[in-house]
């Protein structure tokens, strides 16, 4: 209850809350104040079993479009000591079965690696979406599941302009190696192809996409980075037949031995961008007679250029 003036009453007076009407009522002449008043606080309900085991829920889980139900089938849960309040509901549900099950496994694991390659919301809702189209069309069946849900993020990283390597990905999965991984986005994107045609345009790579992540790995400053970005864009004027990766380590590795202090030894260069450490020396051959022209002039002049190793023929 609280005070507020009744101009019945002419006074201050105590307002009683009805919530099921949504009405405030004066305590002393009854004349309703407020009426269809919006109730602010909590609506906390407990569905706890009479354990004593108090658990609180405002709602159930969130609406997922991509499953049949949209996840707002009931499930009959156990309770803190593994007891159901009727045993016989629960055997009759697990005997039907849940058609959503593999699918929910498949979207565990797609959240699960995506929060280990720390992605971003959007990202794990497209790989989720493309593995829902191949679930449709019936064709996960008899496939490794950790090859096609990594194939799906890489995927889905691409589409979303933030691509994650094969080899980054494959790290972080346990059930399949950087072949099988290759093997299940070939048949997703041949699979998906006719059904989402242009929107499973994956686009092409560039060095710059991978830049900033690399460069954040290996603890780069600002001025750093910023002399990367540039020596990059400048590259792509000159005909270097690398992949933008190895391109993108390499001139990583050129940009950090200009300077004796910000060195970065080349093993910690391979770790950080997933490059082999003789992929990086032969890109860096190909860079190094274009240095002059690549590399901005604010960041080293022409006698800096002397300090970069002549590399081996």
């Amino acid at each position: 209850m609280s005070d507020i003036y009744c101009t019945d009453c002419k006074r201050n007076t105590e307002l009683v809350f009805d919530h099921s009407a949504g009405d405030a009522v004066c305590s002393e002449c009854g004349l309703v104040l407020e009426s269809r008043s919006i109730d602010e606080t909590s609506e906390w309900r407990t569905f706890a079993d009479d354990s004593g085991d108090h658990d609180p829920n405002r709602v159930g889980g969130p609406v997922n479009p991509l499953l049949s139900d949209a996840a707002l089938s009931t499930v009959i849960s156990r309770g803190g000591n593994g007891s159901t309040g009727d045993a016989s509901l629960t055997r009759l549900q697990n005997r039907g079965g849940d058609p959503d099950r593999a699918i929910l496994l498949a979207f565990k694991a797609i959240s699960n690696m995506a929060d280990r390659l720390s992605l971003v919301t959007t990202i794990k809702d497209r790989a989720s979406e493309i593995y829902k189209r191949l679930e449709d069309q019936k064709c996960t069946r008899g496939r490794n599941l950790e090859a096609l849900v990594a194939a799906c993020i890489y995927i889905a990283c691409r589409q979303e302009g933030k691509p994650r390597t094969v080899k980054e990905i494959c790290s972080i999965v346990a059930g399949a190696t950087k072949k099988e991984i290759g093997r299940a986005k070939e048949f997703i994107v041949k699979q998906l192809k006719v059904e989402m045609g242009e929107s499973m345009e994956m686009g092409t790579i560039h060095a710059g996409d991978y830049l900033r992540r690399f460069c954040s790995n290996l603890g780069m400053s600002n001025e750093e980075v910023k002399a990367v970005q540039e020596t990059v864009q400048k590259s792509g004027d000159f005909d270097i037949r690398r992949s933008p990766i190895s391109i993108a380590a390499a001139i990583i590795f050129m940009i950090t031995h200009l300077s004796v202090d910000s060195k970065k030894p080349l093993r910690d260069i391979s770790i950080a961008t997933t490059v082999a450490e003789g992929t990086i020396k032969n890109a860096y051959k190909d860079l190094y007679p274009h240095a002059a022209k690549i590399i901005p002039e604010w960041y080293a002049k022409e006698r800096d250029l002397k300090n970069l190793n002549s590399p081996k023929a």
